[in-house]
């Protein structure tokens, strides 16, 4: 049965991580996100080992129960079994969609960067469960060198994709502005310093869910 997207989905960025602590802040924010009512988060380390990375991940998926929430894999799908995760999200540069597939076989999820301004050549044909799209707007969170392509470009998108594929667009998506990027087309909108930034992420993640419904 295909997977239910909710209208937010969390991506934790290790940036965001405190170095002193790191296992006592995993712990408390995974409880109270679980408590919250999270559904699907994403757990993204580009720069730490293989230690930290798998360390980290096993923290969350025993503070974040598997019935409750899908936990999704940056990158790393040789490790998402290991760590009990959910998923995986590959991009250009990481292994191909239709390995990781191969790899986790047809009951995780699998999502891959759908493209920007257009959508990638072929990229429809992936056998993937969403496309992330973006950056919408400027975001300091994840270094990249594309320009922010707006609501309007979250609307063309959704134009050239049709109505079948989740789109999850991500990118500098405040609360202000995540009505209206789901309205251009997005399925989900994936929140990363906007939400683990604030002081009570969790607080956060309830206001979130009551304004978009």
């Amino acid at each position: 049965m295909p997977f239910s997207f909710p209208k937010v989905y969390l991506i934790l960025d290790a940036s965001i991580i405190p170095a002193t602590g790191r296992a006592e802040f995993l712990r408390k924010l995974g409880g109270e996100l679980a408590e919250a009512g999270v559904t699907l988060l994403e757990y993204r380390n580009k720069t730490g080992a293989d230690a930290e990375l798998l360390a980290d991940a096993k923290i969350l998926r025993a503070a974040l129960p598997a019935g409750q929430v899908k936990l999704i894999l940056d990158d790393r799908a040789d490790l998402v079994e290991r760590v009990g995760f959910d998923g995986v999200h590959v991009d250009a540069g990481d292994l191909k969609p239709a390995e990781a597939r191969r790899l986790l076989g047809p009951g995780r999820i699998v999502g891959t960067f759908g493209g920007s301004d257009a959508l990638l050549p072929g990229v429809l044909a992936e056998p993937v469960d969403y496309f992330s799209i973006g950056p919408v707007f400027p975001t300091r969170t994840k270094q990249t060198s594309t320009p922010p392509i707006g609501i309007e470009g979250v609307r063309r998108l959704r134009d050239q994709a049709g109505a079948g594929p989740a789109l999850v667009a991500v990118g500098g998506i405040t609360l202000a502005t995540a009505a209206g990027v789901l309205a251009a087309g997005a399925t989900v909108v994936g929140i990363a310093g906007a939400l683990f930034r604030q002081p009570d992420p969790a607080a956060e993640f309830r206001r979130w869910v009551a304004e978009l419904g």
